[in-house]
């Protein structure tokens, strides 16, 4: 039975559809815009070529592109530095409702200074938080539109490469600039916005890339010939998945412990300078010829397979980004 990439795709759809396993189906999966908006005091000077603001030529980009994406597209903006906005997340990450976002974006008003890099590692936070509800299916895109350098940009230097290396594509646009933001030289794309028009052909190229048709599912003989894997270890690739690269940005993964079935010998021995309790007896062994222990544990999946599971699904993940580009 040969494997390709797709297959071991199925593998992972295959654990989805396991006992004991969230049930997903292909329709539940979706692609996760968030727009880092800034509304820092300098979005109410005038935007070149025109009468307005950058605020109300950003306000107008938004809203015009936003009905154009696909209505399956969840869609989230977080706004720093606007008057009254006690949440950032004007508009929370999920389904697309015209209604709310346009309000959402009409009543914000530029304030204060520039958080960029915080507001970096809230948004790319809540795409990995949902890219593990997801099992690392469908695209995770942060977008960045600001006119200004951050004033937290140690943060930036520190985030913007981490957000990246997890597979989080980030777009900057920057809104009336002298010169290119530094986030150009960190950024999957910049692109500059010297007036209304080229910022709203800016946000529309973007998000144009979120709304390209994907040609990556499973091909149907490959359930099939999959159809004989053990639930168990399904089961336990997709929880490996769902956790592997979806910590915060910034924070060192959590370490679990193994299963008691996956333990080794010294996993289990006690700590330096815990009390050892005396040792029981050890019970008389019964009579007959003895067998040697058998290889593995019943308790559990082995981790070697879940390991291979997460290769296979990494180079599923790159092989898309190149195919992409």
């Amino acid at each position: 039975m040969s494997h390709t990439p797709w297959g071991w795709l199925s593998i992972l759809v295959l654990a989805a559809l396991s006992p004991g396993t969230p049930r997903l189906c292909a329709q539940d999966y979706h692609d996760s815009v968030v727009i880092v908006l800034d509304a820092s005091g300098s979005m109410k000077d005038r935007m070149p070529g025109g009468e307005g603001s950058k605020m109300a030529a950003a306000k107008t980009a938004l809203k015009t592109v936003l009905r154009q994406i696909p209505p399956t597209t969840h869609i989230g903006l977080l706004v720093f530095s606007a008057r009254d906005v006690r949440d950032p997340w004007v508009y929370r990450l999920g389904p697309r409702n015209d209604e709310e976002l346009t309000s959402a974006i009409d009543r914000l008003e530029p304030y204060g200074n520039t958080p960029l890099g915080r507001h970096i590692k809230q948004g790319a936070d809540r795409l990995l938080e949902e890219r593990a509800a997801q099992f690392g299916y469908g695209t995770y895109r942060l977008l960045v539109v600001t006119d200004g350098e951050a004033q937290d940009q140690n943060l930036v230097d520190r985030y913007a490469p981490e957000v990246l290396a997890r597979g989080i594509t980030m777009d900057v646009i920057g809104v009336a600039m002298r010169q290119d933001h530094t986030l150009a030289r960190k950024a999957h794309s910049y692109r500059r916005a010297n007036d209304a028009a080229s910022l709203e052909r800016a946000v529309a190229e973007v998000l144009a890339e979120v709304s390209r048709p994907r040609t990556d599912t499973a091909q149907a003989d490959a359930f099939v010939e999959l159809a004989s894997l053990p639930p168990e270890v399904a089961a336990a690739a997709l929880q490996a998945l769902s956790a592997s690269g979806n910590h915060p940005i910034g924070e060192r993964p959590r370490q679990t412990a193994p299963p008691e079935s996956t333990r080794s010998a010294d996993d289990l021995q006690p700590a330096a300078g815990t009390p050892v309790p005396p040792a029981a007896p050890a019970p008389a062994a019964p009579p007959g010829p003895s067998r040697p222990p058998r290889g593995g544990s019943s308790g559990g999946p082995s981790w070697l397979i879940i390991l291979a599971f997460v290769a296979a699904f990494v180079f599923v993940v790159i092989r898309r980004l190149f195919k992409n580009r």
